[in-house]
């Protein structure tokens, strides 16, 4: 039986397509992308976020760090001092937290392990912003502690707090069960 090239082509097509439709995702988002395509993405995004997360949280370890060096010190108060202490105790886990997906992607690297590894990374970035809010609360309160000398620091850093897991948590939050609402529509 002839068949032209057109036909061939096609029939080959068709032949190739229960493969190729097992080896993409069928995903909602109407990407087309196989499993690892999907996590080198998912990795370039996180990489970029991590970045962000880690350079704020250098500089905020770094004046953490620079603070027992400073004259004033040895003037805070036993509460003070304490704050300071579980500070950079937050510090010490974020820092651990959002380099930890760097560690974990130099250590299984060439393994075939990347949807793995983003999953997992991803966890430790979460985790990480955590921590994060954790140590800017509590240098607030050091912070204004310090400069206030009085409970209204306590207020201050309660209502920043709540703004800053505003924006983190509750915002990303509402607008991901927003978007699982609407897709479940």
């Amino acid at each position: 039986m002839e068949t032209d090239s057109n036909k061939d082509g096609a029939l080959q097509a068709v032949q190739d397509e229960p493969e190729a439709a097992h080896d993409r995702d069928a995903r909602p988002d109407g990407r087309d992308e196989t499993e690892d395509e999907r996590a080198d993405r998912r990795w370039g995004e996180l990489l970029q976020e991590l970045r962000v997360a880690q350079t704020g949280m250098q500089i905020l370890f770094g004046f953490l760090l620079a603070v027992v060096f400073q004259p004033r010190f040895t003037e805070l108060n036993d509460v003070d001092h304490a704050i300071f202490v579980v500070t950079v105790g937050f510090g010490a886990a974020t820092v651990g937290a959002l380099i930890g997906p760097v560690a974990l992607h130099r250590l299984v690297s060439g393994k075939g392990l990347k949807p793995q590894t983003v999953t997992i990374a991803s966890h430790m970035t979460f985790t990480g912003l955590l921590l994060l809010f954790c140590t800017m609360v509590m240098v607030l309160l050091l912070i204004l502690r310090v400069a206030l000398h009085d409970t209204l620091a306590f207020w201050l850093v309660a209502g920043m707090a709540v703004w800053i897991a505003a924006w983190w948590f509750a915002i990303p939050l509402w607008a991901r069960h927003r978007a699982h609402r609407m897709s479940r529509r």
